[in-house]
């Protein structure tokens, strides 16, 4: 209340404004914080479901590799020789991967318009700096 009784001062009124905005910011940070943590949950709970996944898959591969096996040995081969073939072929695919990715992997590359352009632009400023005009580029922008 004012001095008069009837209207607030001047402190009084930002005085409430701050504590309204206070309560506001406090709020909005609290309501954050729940829509995060709900987030992390579901973002944590699927993570775990495809690692999960992963697990599965890689113990069905065991077994369909040992069903391999089992099956070249219903073709009348010795069961050691079925497992060696089976490993072999695994092994022939790695060796495919591995090539394949090495192939990419030199295929790529920096980036070069990225390098190019920021030297032309540190050339720019150099020459700038120096109170020369602006050098000429081999490459208009």
């Amino acid at each position: 209340m004012g001095p008069n009784g009837s209207e607030p001062t001047v402190g009084q009124l930002v005085a409430n404004a701050s504590k309204d905005l206070s309560s506001l910011v406090r709020s909005e940070l609290e309501l954050a914080k729940t829509e995060l943590k709900k987030t992390a949950v579901a973002a944590g709970t699927g993570a775990g479901m495809f690692g999960a996944a992963a697990f599965l898959a890689l113990l069905a591969i065991i077994l369909l590799s040992i069903a391999a096996a089992y099956g070249i040995t219903a073709l009348g081969l010795h069961p050691a020789i079925a497992f060696v073939i089976v490993a072999v072929l695994y092994l022939l695919i790695g060796a495919v991967l591995v090539l394949i990715g090495a192939r990419m992997l030199k295929q790529a590359k920096g980036p070069q318009r990225a390098i190019e352009t920021s030297k032309e632009s540190v050339e720019v400023l150099k020459a700038i700096g120096k109170g020369d005009e602006e050098p000429e580029t081999s490459v208009r922008r």
